[in-house]
């Protein structure tokens, strides 16, 4: 990183965010006005006693804050997207990408959104002329993008929600406190039944009966989660409503997801809450299997809720997450911090995630290092899908991270020498990773002199010019 720091447009977002005058904001960091405007500007460098000032004051995270926290469109996205046969001929410079991201975040966010409907586009085959050319923003990515947008935290539901899990927690499970809080305070019963009754659905709540039904075929967890789920609907409609109006979803379909995604987030924070969650976390080192029986959940919901704990002054270890399945499908990509992984493609093939299918219940643990000479600790294992059926069997495998600097916190590296452990160096995309001698490069980097030479061949099937 330089050793100056020039991040005017994250503090003018800070202080409109905060609804802040520059007369306001440089009162509270006991700066003067015309000083805050030059800092804003990019005349002047944010300084760290400055930055010390800004996490006090405002409670953000210095070393996010400082890197742009991972959830706008950096030069790296933007390289990622340059990089594309489409742009590679333009050779955008890195130094051009870096200023439109840093002095204009919005336009990069919309270019990143139009790249990704283009992708999509491609996918699907186009659209047809005379289309309406927001269907291209798929449903997944703009909801993702939006929660990201958010680093996966999410204040007024974690405060609802530690309050109701407070209430409703219970040594033996959850379930039955849940159960009873729907029916006493809603009047909705619940309860299981066999699969052929619902269909190809899993739970299924009518309104006019005010049942809420559950299926027979899901496990004890996410039986568990389901009525967490429905208890979020009624419990926290107004909030849910309310966050899905601020966000001003394009169309039904996609306002609809996110309120189940928002929902679904209530849901694993009902049943983990907050406070007594990152308690038990740092007590148990983040043991994933000790926290499923803590809280009577299933290792997909505790590795999901690890991405969310960012509430200022209760920070847990900001994890990374992806969800893939066998065919490197990547359905959950989430991030309490930075993400070190393309943010359009897939994962490294040096990232050992998917090795997880091939030790099938076993946790697969791995020191990778990133271009940019960021280390982290990552696990990966598999889990098994909510319900099993003729079509929806088989595994599925989870991904988690952390920076190399919070690894002495987790169980899974105790025993672990972190000064001397093997590191496996890894990068983005293949079409934007800087690693010359990559075995496993799957094509060639774009934008980059190939340094073919037909007397010889080298490791990587498509060296390159470096530079």
């Amino acid at each position: 990183m330089s050793s100056k720091l020039f991040l005017g447009h994250r503090l003018r977002r800070l202080r409109r965010d905060h609804g802040l005058s520059q007369t306001d904001m440089a009162a509270s960091l006991a700066i003067s006005p015309s000083y805050l405007n030059h800092l804003e500007r990019n005349q002047r460098p944010v300084t760290a006693a400055l930055l010390l000032k800004l996490a006090e004051q405002y409670e953000v995270d210095v070393r996010s804050f400082a890197s742009g926290g991972g959830h706008r469109t950096g030069p790296d996205e933007l390289a990622e997207i340059f990089a594309d046969n489409l742009l590679a001929d333009l050779g955008v410079p890195r130094y051009e990408l870096s200023e439109l991201a840093n002095n204009s975040p919005a336009v990069a966010d919309a270019i990143a959104r139009l790249y990704g409907a283009l992708k999509e586009a491609n996918r699907e085959g186009g659209v047809a002329a005379g289309g309406d050319v927001r269907a291209l923003v798929t449903p997944e990515n703009w909801v993702r993008e939006h929660i990201q947008q958010h680093r996966n935290h999410y204040p007024a539901l974690e405060e609802a929600a530690e309050t109701l899990g407070g209430a409703l927690s219970d040594p033996l499970s959850m379930a039955e406190p849940m159960r009873r809080r729907l029916k006493d305070a809603w009047g909705i019963s619940a309860r299981v039944v066999p699969q052929a009754e619902l269909g190809n659905v899993t739970q299924l709540y009518d309104p006019d009966a005010r049942k809420f039904l559950i299926s027979s075929q899901l496990k004890l967890e996410n039986r568990t989660f389901a009525l967490a789920y429905q208890l979020s609907l009624v419990e926290f409609g107004p909030i849910l409503d309310r966050m899905v109006a601020e966000a001003a979803p394009p169309d039904q379909g996609i306002a609809q997801l996110l309120h189940m995604s928002l929902a679904n987030y209530a849901a694993g924070a009902i049943m983990m809450p907050y406070g007594r969650f990152l308690k038990a976390c740092e007590e148990m080192h983040y043991s994933i299997d000790r926290l499923c029986g803590e809280f009577g959940a299933n290792v997909e919901q505790v590795a999901h809720r690890f991405t969310t704990l960012s509430r200022p002054g209760q920070r847990g270890v900001p994890f990374f997450m992806l969800r893939v399945d066998p065919a490197g499908n990547i359905s959950k990509r989430y991030a309490g911090d930075q993400f070190p992984f393309s943010r359009f493609g897939g994962t490294c093939p040096r990232w050992n995630l998917h090795a997880a299918f091939q030790a099938a219940g076993q946790v697969v643990t791995q020191l990778i290092e990133t271009p940019d000479g960021h280390r982290y600790f990552t696990v990966a294992r598999t889990i098994e899908r909510p319900v099993k059926t003729d079509l929806a069997g088989g595994l599925l495998a989870i991904g988690l991270g952390c920076d190399i600097a919070h690894a002495h916190k987790l169980h899974c590296a105790e025993g672990y020498d972190l000064d001397r452990a093997p590191v496996t160096p890894v990068g983005p995309a293949c079409a934007i990773c800087p690693r010359i001698d990559c075995a496993q490069r799957a094509t060639a980097p774009a934008g980059r002199m190939l340094a073919v030479d037909r007397s010889k061949k080298t490791i990587s099937p498509y060296p390159f010019v470096a530079g």
